[in-house]
């Protein structure tokens, strides 16, 4: 319903303050991963690229070039860590799962979701934010590592432009294999034009090479993995590839979703509403897709080398009711999580999966820290080694030297010393935040709003001045 009233009436515009220009320098925080003790840190050296910020001011007259030129110029680059290139010449199998949530992840129901999630890099506290343009906008901030630009289908808008850091583009210029997959119409959304500029040599999809599968709605995931895993998992290359999934999607009924009621049976005895059921037996669908993927890569003897990386592109939105009010309009959301959420920060909290078979011969790395989408690009660019420069992306690397940050749509934010609720201008401390006094924390929440005010500019401005072709010239 969203996509189609977003296609006539056009995505509506964020609720956002004035934009005047941001300020060159952002203030900055120290991390609370930053080693205190009195053994001095090893110096792994920074994810920074040599640019000559300085000579492409002097050869431009834009105000805002030279605005965005010194801005990045002025960022901190991000240390290598004992992670950088743990994962490096694996192969990458990343997977935005539609309309995905934590809310799907159980140990008995779902195991093979529950052995990637907390078997490999475990994430407990990740946000995929919704960012105006439903599932498209989801894709592009966490394949781009920047904030979409709202009131526009942002991945659209970036077809023509050079997406210089996205992980197919790293990788193919690494000579990997590299295909992404969809089992819906290759033209929805304009992937037909937008995936392969990703860095993907193929995009397989319903129309373009994706035949076979049911005819119903929405497809089968599982389908998908048993009609595409052939493709590749025999190559004498490293392989990168990339999945948008679809059986997740609304609506969550057992009438109007094939995958839902196909999978009605595994749900019947859950204490949920038929709303509540319904989606989490459309979501099975994804998980025998896991498990097959999982079992192919076994029997190849590639699990070990394989990483997998997976998240939503957004909540599960197609359990709101239209209901103007609140406990109305996300009851089925507040029956999945057993209490009533706040919809502003909560409504958004989700799951995050990295995982290679060779992390479990050994203890799960925990990542307590808030992390979110924006952070994943520049996570999984350090584990694999890859040449990139931090400075020019909106999030970070999580087992950096930088301060934790996950930013929403409407200039709320979460750190590790609290919560700024934008809407209402409130701001709630983490448990040992160590604020000195109000004028202390105020000082913070307003450096912190300053930084992420400038992230959402400066990633308007990349995608508007296709500034990485400014850079990295195609």
């Amino acid at each position: 319903r969203l996509d189609a009233q977003y296609l006539v009436f056009g995505t509506p515009k964020a609720k956002t303050p004035d934009d005047p220009v941001a300020p060159v320098v952002d203030p900055t925080t120290p991390s609370s991963n930053v080693n205190s003790s009195d053994v001095a840190p090893i110096d792994y050296g920074e994810n920074k690229m040599d640019i000559d910020f300085d000579a492409l001011i002097a050869n431009t007259s834009d105000e805002t070039l030279i605005s965005m030129h010194k801005y990045f110029a002025a960022q901190p680059a991000t240390k290598k860590n004992k992670y950088t290139g743990m994962f490096k010449g694996k192969n990458l199998i990343v997977i935005t799962a539609e309309a995905f949530s934590h809310y799907v992840i159980d140990k008995d129901r779902t195991p093979t979701l529950y052995r990637l999630a907390t078997k490999g890099i475990h994430f407990t506290n990740y946000y995929q934010p919704a960012w105006g343009v439903s599932t498209s906008d989801g894709e592009y901030s966490h394949l781009m590592g920047i904030v979409p630009k709202a009131g526009v289908n942002s991945m659209k808008a970036s077809a023509n432009n050079n997406v210089y850091f996205t992980l197919g583009n790293q990788m193919t210029r690494l000579g990997y294999l590299s295909l992404a997959y969809h089992n819906n119409s290759n033209t929805y959304y304009g992937r037909n034009l937008t995936h392969p500029n990703l860095g993907y040599s193929k995009f397989i999809a319903i129309g373009s090479g994706l035949e076979g599968l049911d005819k119903v709605w929405p497809r089968s995931d599982l389908q998908m993995m048993e009609h595409s895993v052939s493709d590749y998992i025999n190559s004498d290359k490293p392989f990168n590839i990339y999945y948008m999934t679809v059986s997740g999607h609304a609506e969550y009924n057992f009438s109007g979703n094939m995958m839902a009621y196909r999978n009605k049976a595994t749900v019947a005895d859950l204490p949920y509403s038929d709303p509540c059921k319904a989606y989490l037996a459309c979501n099975m669908e994804l998980e025998y897709a896991m498990k097959y993927l999982v079992e192919q890569l076994e029997a190849a003897g590639k699990a070990d080398d394989t990483v997998i990386v997976l998240t939503a592109d957004h909540y599960p939105y197609g359990l709101e009711t239209e209901s103007s009010d609140k406990n109305e309009k996300y009851k089925y959301i507040n029956e999945l999580a057993g209490h009533k959420i706040d919809t502003n920060a909560e409504l958004h909290k989700n799951a995050l999966i990295i995982w290679s078979g060779s992390l479990e011969k050994e203890d799960p790395i925990v990542v307590d820290d808030p992390v979110y989408s924006l952070d994943i690009l520049p996570t999984v660019s350090n584990l694999f080694g890859l040449e990139y420069d931090s400075r020019l992306l909106a999030g970070r690397d999580v087992f950096s030297d930088a301060a934790p940050l996950v930013l929403f749509r409407n200039y709320s934010w979460i750190t590790d010393r609290g919560y700024y609720n934008a809407s209402s201008k409130t701001f709630t401390p983490a448990d040992g935040a160590g604020f000195t006094g109000e004028e202390d924390q105020n000082a913070y929440i307003k450096s912190i709003s300053s930084i992420v005010k400038n992230k959402v500019t400066y990633s308007k401005y990349i995608l508007e001045k296709n500034y990485y072709n400014i850079l990295f010239k195609k």
